[in-house]
């Protein structure tokens, strides 16, 4: 079969190709130009770029995904202080023969208006130590009370 102007055109461009890789010397591109040029027929276009292989065209890359965020946890509301010292204070009240009740009861009813005030946790804890400080103090105040009636003599 007869070739056309457009395929000694694409033979000359895959000899281009192969000389800017460096497969062909430059006499060896000006021999194969010339014969390229000079053919009439598919085989004889063939014979000039037969030992040539076909260019690879590397794939195209895929978008880069986008780096990895992490989903922000929620905020969690920090814990009242003041709650928890009260409630430390409230459980330790027997063991220190009252004196921490007052501590647990005023640090109970400063938290509870502080956690209504900002939305603060540890309402829990206020009510605990005020409850432990309130029978700790009202403990102490009938063995106060028992000892009075019991010191007085008949």
């Amino acid at each position: 079969m007869l070739a056309g102007d457009a395929d000694r055109e694409r033979a000359v461009n895959v000899l281009k190709d192969a000389f800017t890789e460096g497969r062909l010397t430059q006499p060896e591109y000006e021999d194969r130009v010339g014969r390229a040029y000079q053919s009439r027929t598919y085989g004889e276009l063939d014979q000039v770029t037969a030992d040539i292989p076909p260019r690879v065209v590397p794939p195209a890359f895929l978008p880069a995904a986008p780096p990895y965020m992490p989903m922000p946890l929620p905020a969690v509301p920090e814990t009242n202080g003041q709650a928890i010292g009260s409630l430390v204070c409230g459980i330790c009240a027997p063991f220190t023969g009252g004196l921490s009740a007052v501590p647990a009861v005023v640090l109970g009813h400063m938290a509870r208006s502080r956690i209504r005030y900002t939305g603060q946790q540890g309402e829990g804890m206020a009510v605990a130590g005020l409850v432990l400080g309130y029978l700790t103090l009202a403990g102490f105040a009938a063995l106060i009370v028992l000892f009075a009636l019991f010191s007085t003599g008949p």
